[in-house]
């Protein structure tokens, strides 16, 4: 399997991320280089990386993302293969506004499944493509941040940026649905 590898240089660490010719297949940072390559390798046979490669001019994207333009990765198609479940969870979290944030409990209610928050949690856990599949928007019952693979602070960090730009831009317009729980 042939996947493109790039890489972007963010305000909160240096960024890793494989694309195949229809997606993106992993996003990750690069202290986190080990845990991205065994994800891939469990997705894919005979894994080939083509360096240097951006078929889906993700890198401007990201950098509109970084300047304040939380929408630029909205329409950034992902190919994150998982179970059902898995799929639905990660869809979800694409339509939790950014600015906002969702418990995890308040997601699996969203999804139809309001007594699944730990198995929601660990979906969650398990999102390949993080900023694209914004996981980092989800957080504890009790409002307090929990488990990001890429590290609390970063989480932090992605939430204010995201509310400092709506803040800054107004509404972020999204038609997507609340949490319904």
């Amino acid at each position: 399997m042939l996947l493109y590898y790039d890489e972007f240089a963010s305000p909160i660490g240096r960024i890793l991320f494989a694309s195949d010719e229809k997606a993106v297949c992993a996003l990750d940072f690069e202290d986190y280089r080990e845990r991205m390559n065994r994800l891939l390798s469990r997705r894919f046979e005979r894994l080939v990386f083509r360096r240097d490669s951006d078929p889906h001019n993700l890198k401007a994207r990201l950098e509109q993302y970084f300047d304040g333009d939380v929408r630029a990765l909205d329409q950034v198609a992902v190919n994150a293969s998982g179970s059902p479940f898995r799929q639905q969870v990660w869809e979800a979290l694409r339509r939790i506004p950014a600015g906002e944030t969702w418990s995890y409990g308040q997601l699996a209610a969203h999804i139809g499944h309001p007594q699944a928050a730990r198995a929601v949690g660990h979906a969650n856990s398990l999102n390949p493509v993080a900023i694209i599949v914004p996981c980092h928007r989800v957080i504890g019952a009790s409002s307090a941040l929990t488990g990001y693979a890429g590290g609390l602070e970063r989480k932090r960090w992605l939430l204010e940026h995201e509310r400092a730009a709506v803040a800054r831009n107004g509404s972020a317009q999204f038609a997507h649905a609340s949490p319904s729980a």
